[in-house]
């Protein structure tokens, strides 16, 4: 049983497991609800994977993540060597990072990627997602990009103006490699958020969204 109000922890803290594809993308994607996740549950524990990470991009992972998951009562980074493009063609590989993250992290809470994402790497990760965690919460979150594949999510989480902030500052800072493409700024960032803000009402004005193909929900046994 998952109680996500502060003061009532699941037994031994909230577990939460994260992929994504690329070195930025679950900071893009669910980076605000992380961060007010850490604060807001203080024995809370976070399991971090970025499945194509080399060289400078694994270096900028590193260091996203290190800032993302800093408020966790445990963190670990995983860093894998996929091929950037290529997951299509890399299933053995990518169903084998799944399930040894599945098996050595009991999460309560999976963030994976939209399955209905145009990009390659990221419609095979949240496929591949659904197809090893039978059992689990799977949030999807949403990357906005120049294949105009947003659609309507069903999940919203209401994020504060600090915590939006600091998520584009922190993507600002963690990825200069990424500064020169003309979507990779604050405004696209914060222009969906703020979308997002008013599709549920939040108080702040800005939320992050999410997509859950299948959710059950349990009043402490059968009714």
């Amino acid at each position: 049983m998952i109680s996500l109000e502060p003061g009532k922890e699941v037994d031994g803290g909230l577990r939460i497991l994260c992929f994504g594809a690329h070195s930025d993308d679950i900071e893009i994607g669910a980076g605000a609800t992380v961060l007010g996740l850490a604060r807001r549950h203080s024995d809370a524990r976070i399991a971090w994977h970025v499945l194509a990470g080399k060289g400078a991009r694994e270096a900028e992972a590193r260091d996203s993540a290190a800032f993302f998951t800093h408020g966790f009562a445990r963190a670990e980074v995983h860093v894998h060597g996929l091929d950037d493009g290529s997951f299509p063609a890399q299933l053995r590989e990518l169903k084998c990072v799944l399930e040894e993250a599945k098996n050595a992290f009991p999460a309560d809470i999976v963030l994976t990627h939209y399955r209905q994402d145009l990009h390659q790497d990221h419609r095979t990760l949240g496929e591949v997602t659904w197809q090893t965690f039978r059992d689990h919460l799977i949030l999807e979150y949403e990357i906005l990009k120049y294949d105009g594949d947003l659609s309507v999510p069903n999940m919203y989480v209401p994020v504060s103006e600090s915590m939006k902030d600091q998520k584009l500052k922190a993507l600002e800072q963690h990825f200069a490699s990424q500064r020169g493409k003309d979507w990779f700024c604050a405004e696209t960032f914060s222009a969906l958020m703020r979308i997002r803000g008013v599709e549920c009402r939040s108080p702040s004005g800005y939320a992050e969204a999410f997509y859950s193909r299948k959710m059950v929900m349990e009043f402490g046994g059968h009714i």
